[in-house]
């Protein structure tokens, strides 16, 4: 195997790499609002997807940096990555991807992202990259439902208005009457809440605003604190840093 710093990063059409992330990211799903699609190649091969797009809901968020305006920052929201790249390409492809953004949208001053610590792990790849950690919360936002699989409440919200099988063709606002209830919908579909922990992190593309961040930077050790060093929601006995 060959070494991370000679893979490749390139812009791929939205198809190719849809089709991949659908293939070798864990949950299986793609990000709707995800607007740079970034190819991977070893060896003339595909072998890796990061996609970046604005957060849904950037209100939440734009206050994270003071003076943040909503095209300064993007989320790295799904990041695919196959067997064929070498050892290290992750925090390899972060690195030279943070630089194509600072080189061909220099409005864009930060990234943030999201470990799933329920589904996937805590993120290892983020704290290699030189991702700072801003946020640990513990997470009952996913679901597992009979018959569907899993799902986070966030899919019923950005979309309260459109057809769902497991409510027998109802939309979520017509199940709920016009409100969010995440509790009802569980208990009608029977599903069961996965234990775990959303943690955010931060990566400032222009190293000037790190100063304008408005949240304490929390050292990686809180992870233990909280107990949410967790691979796929387990907890193992000795797990990798």
């Amino acid at each position: 195997m060959g070494a991370a710093k000679n893979i490749e990063l390139k812009p791929i059409p939205s198809r190719v790499a849809i089709d991949f992330v659908k293939k070798h990211h864990y949950s299986g799903k793609v990000a709707a609002n995800s607007q740079l699609h970034i190819g991977v190649f070893y060896a003339g091969l595909l072998g890796g997807v990061m996609q970046f797009g604005p957060p849904i809901d950037r209100s939440k968020l734009i206050g994270l940096v003071r003076g943040s305006k909503t095209f300064n920052f993007l989320e790295l929201n799904r990041m695919a990555f196959s067997d064929l790249l070498p050892r290290n390409s992750e925090s390899r492809a972060i690195s030279v991807a943070c630089k194509l953004i600072a080189k061909n949208a220099p409005q864009v001053k930060w990234v943030v992202s999201f470990a799933d610590a329920t589904q996937c792990g805590d993120g290892t790849i983020y704290r290699a990259s030189g991702f700072l950690l801003t946020s640990i919360k513990e997470s009952k936002n996913l679901a597992s439902i009979p018959g569907l699989g899993v799902i986070h409440k966030l899919q019923l919200e950005a979309n309260p208005n459109s057809p769902r099988k497991e409510l027998g063709g109802r939309s979520y606002y017509d199940f709920t009457g016009g409100r969010y209830n995440w509790g009802e919908y569980i208990k009608h579909t029977k599903g069961r809440i996965l234990p775990g922990f959303q943690i955010r992190y931060i990566k400032f593309i222009d190293p000037t605003w790190r100063d304008r961040l408005t949240v304490p930077v929390l050292p990686f050790s809180a992870l233990d604190e909280v107990g949410a060093r967790m691979y796929k929601g387990e907890k193992p006995q000795a797990q990798e840093v």
